[in-house]
């Protein structure tokens, strides 16, 4: 092993969710049909849960009641430095009026125009972040790794 590299940080769950709010946007993975799914979406942070807006489809059918997995991800330090977080738990429907008008003015505004009326929020069970260096190349490029030449 080089031991120039720099290791890679585990973040606590409070960091993790720190950066989780930095940013409006994640991956959200699921399982439909026995086949994997990845869908981009915007969040918010509510209460410790990330919560979602979305429409009729594949998304709300792997969601709702199932184990999800949510993604987000940056890069910090001018690019030098990159992190992860990973949340998995499961989703469900927001349901009860109370839980539904609290949620509905929460600033979460879909990217897409069409009508996204259903709300989803994903109880988390684990919460993993990390945060390394990023290798560059001469020309500042990120280098590709040993598994992915």
């Amino acid at each position: 092993m080089d031991e120039t590299l720099e290791p890679m940080e585990h973040l606590t769950v409070s960091q993790s969710w720190a950066l989780v709010r930095s940013v409006p946007i994640g991956r959200l993975a699921v399982v439909v049909d026995g086949r994997p799914e990845i869908f981009p979406l915007n969040h918010v942070v509510d209460r410790g849960t990330i919560v979602f807006r979305t429409a009729e489809g594949t998304k709300l059918a792997g969601t709702i009641g199932q184990q999800v997995a949510y993604e987000v991800d940056g890069v910090e330090g001018g690019g030098t430095v990159a992190w992860s977080v990973v949340i998995k738990g499961e989703a469900h429907e927001v349901a009860r009026l109370h839980e539904s008008i609290e949620s509905l003015e929460l600033p979460l505004f879909p990217w897409h125009r069409g009508p996204k009326p259903r709300i989803i929020r994903i109880d988390p069970e684990e919460v993993q972040g990390r945060r390394f260096t990023v290798t560059l190349t001469r020309d500042r490029t990120p280098a590709p790794h040993a598994s992915e030449e």
